[in-house]
């Protein structure tokens, strides 16, 4: 599996070369990079054209690629989706996930993103009386937390990290980062999932019929405090989201975060986690999850 995750901004045009991928600068200049080292391709150009040949290796080595538009946001994924020579029998499988299961596995997942929202918060030195109300809400999640603690520790925590004025999806230079820094750790989560034959539009707590990534949805949850950190250092008293913010937001995912008790890359701790839910559904073994530290 590769390791590297290449954004593309300058060159108008990809294709492939033997078994790399060529990035044609300009006339004059290429570069070469071998298929095998890339884990994402991020295409930032929307006047970059690419060969077919190249799109066919990219599935062929288990590549996603992320297509951004002219807003720089992406846009669009591509993901092998014959990625596990036993595909129909994980499906199978995943469709039969038990209910009670789900609702067990949410409420984990909820009380992780919870608990790394405060230790964010604790980490930027954020004191404040809600701080207290927040962290009560990772005891107070039940199984498929119908109380909703999810919602009601979002509406706290955002305020407290970006203002009691800030509103989730305005257009603001927080809000784009927040969108593009939680798209690129959601292609990348939805490449793993179809890496182990599972559905990504077959979620947990998520269901929407249009969304085709709502396991992804559920996955990404404890791992969005991470872009959460960035954009508030860099980006909440900013004018502009820029080209610097979306190379730094890429490079994120080679970090570290704590899962199991161990350092692990943020891209290595998702596929440990996403093995954990394999397991647990198919006898019980506890799940793993990321925490920041």
């Amino acid at each position: 599996m590769g390791w590297r995750v290449v954004y593309i901004e300058e060159s108008q045009r990809l294709s492939l070369y033997l078994d790399n991928l060529k990035v044609h600068l300009n006339e004059d200049q290429e570069i070469l990079i071998p298929l095998k080292d890339i884990n994402s391709l991020i295409c930032d150009n929307y006047k970059m054209t690419m060969t077919v040949q190249l799109l066919n290796q990219c599935a062929e080595n288990n590549i996603n690629v992320v297509i951004c538009g002219i807003d720089h946001q992406p846009k669009m994924m591509m993901i092998p989706h014959s990625a596990h020579h036993t595909m129909s029998l994980v499906l199978r499988k995943q469709i039969n996930w038990d209910d009670a299961k789900k609702q067990l596995l949410h409420q984990q997942i909820i009380q992780c993103k919870i608990l790394n929202q405060v230790r964010l918060l604790k980490l930027k030195l954020i004191d404040d009386s809600r701080l207290v109300r927040i962290e009560s809400f990772i005891s107070e999640v039940e199984p498929g937390d119908p109380g909703n603690r999810e919602g009601l520790a979002a509406k706290m925590y955002f305020n407290l990290m970006f203002g009691s004025d800030f509103i989730r999806f305005e257009s603001d230079p927080v809000n784009a980062g927040l969108n593009y820094g939680y798209a690129i750790p959601r292609s990348q989560i939805s490449k793993i999932i179809y890496s182990k034959g599972l559905n990504a539009s077959i979620g947990i707590f998520h269901k929407g019929p249009s969304n085709m990534f709502n396991l992804s949805d559920d996955i990404i949850e404890p791992f969005r405090p991470i872009i959460d950190s960035y954009v508030y250092d860099h980006l909440r008293l900013a004018n502009e989201f820029n080209a610097t913010h979306r190379k730094d937001l890429i490079r994120l995912t080679t970090e570290k975060i704590s899962i199991n008790n161990q350092s692990h890359t943020i891209f290595n701790a998702m596929n440990i986690m996403i093995e954990s839910i394999i397991k647990y559904f198919d006898d019980d073994s506890p799940i793993s999850l990321p925490i920041i530290v």
